[in-house]
């Protein structure tokens, strides 16, 4: 009997608090939709038919499909070409690039490393900067880029087809 009239007395506290101890604060709410952004690779990172030297050197493809090459490595002309990527997003829309820092090359012979990428050839992008920040300009947000990078091919590398991939990853805000 004791302990049912303590939960009254408790319960008649609460009854009794005066309505204008009461608070309510407008919080705001809100949400920014983004267009949907999309990316394909329409064709891949291609150094090309190369003729190694006995002591190594470096293959530069550039974005927009220059080829040099140290130490004494041969690419066979027009086999190299840079990767091409096309995609859409929102008009206006600044896209931040992350990527890859470096990949390597496995196959018959010792890996061969791949660095120094980078973003070039554009079309409906704008560069703010000299950084990895893009804006998107193109009609209809309809955009496209190369990728270049050097390999590094080793001393006495092995001939053969060597293979690898690269991720190219864009912040869409």
């Amino acid at each position: 009997l004791f302990r049912s009239r303590t939960i009254v007395c408790a319960l008649g506290a609460l009854w009794a608090l005066p309505a204008a101890a009461q608070s309510n604060t407008p919080v705001r709410v809100g949400v920014v939709l983004l267009d949907s952004m999309s990316l394909t690779n329409s064709a891949p990172l291609d150094f090309g038919a190369i003729i190694p030297s006995a002591g190594g050197g470096d293959v530069t493809l550039t974005a927009t499909g220059g080829v040099s090459t140290t130490g004494g490595v041969v690419v066979m002309p027009g086999s190299a070409s840079p990767a091409r990527f096309a995609g859409q997003g929102g008009a206006s829309r600044v896209l931040i690039k992350t990527a890859s820092n470096q990949i390597f090359l496995t196959g018959p012979g010792t890996q061969m490393r791949v660095d120094n990428f980078e973003i070039g050839d554009l079309s409906g992008l704008s560069q703010i900067g000299n950084g990895n920040n893009f804006q998107i300009i193109g009609a209809g947000g309809v955009i496209g880029f190369s990728v270049g990078a050097r390999l590094r091919v080793n001393a006495g590398q092995a001939p053969g087809d060597y293979n690898g991939s690269f991720a190219m990853t864009f912040n869409y805000q």
